[in-house]
């Protein structure tokens, strides 16, 4: 038990980090980031208390953790997208829409191959390594929806159709 409670602390630490991270290099877009990975954590346990029999263990907690850094990644990946696409000469609407377009390839291909590995984790594994992989495979794909229509749909909701000219990123 001493554990779990060590693991969710180290957990919630590197989430805090995280937060703290997004927000100091991308602002407004690091709240929005911040946002989706509260979300993510969210769907990640509201999703493994569905499942009968689902505990969580150290493993989960590492699957947990890793799911973070993909989700952190992900959002990284996009806002630096939209920042060289201003740099570009772009309007904020075609930095914002070529940013979610030009990102979306390189966090597909990442979260599809850490599918693929958790498949086969599932299939060799037993106990723990299951419990990691079931872990890993629901919060690579709650990660890769927040990060990709949740972001897009508070930035759309902040910024779509609007005459803005300069972005908080």
């Amino acid at each position: 038990m001493q554990n779990i409670k060590q693991g969710l602390e180290a957990c919630l630490a590197g989430l805090v980090v995280s937060i703290l991270f997004m927000i100091f290099f991308y602002k407004k877009f690091g709240l929005i980031a911040t946002s989706a990975l509260v979300a993510n954590l969210v769907l990640i346990v509201g999703i493994m208390s569905l499942l009968p029999g689902a505990t969580l263990s150290m493993p989960g907690i590492a699957g947990i953790v890793l799911t973070l850094a993909v989700a952190v990644d992900a959002n990284v990946l996009i806002n630096e997208r939209i920042k060289e696409e201003l740099s570009n000469g772009r309007t904020v609407q075609q930095a914002i829409n070529e940013g979610y377009a030009g990102a979306f390839s390189s966090i597909f291909d990442a979260n599809i191959t850490t599918l693929i590995k958790v498949i086969i984790l599932y299939a060799v594994g037993t106990g723990a390594i299951k419990g990691f992989a079931i872990t890993t495979g629901i919060g690579v794909a709650t990660s890769m929806f927040t990060a990709i229509i949740g972001t897009r749909a508070i930035v759309n909701l902040l910024y779509g159709g609007k005459r803005v000219t300069k972005l908080s990123i």
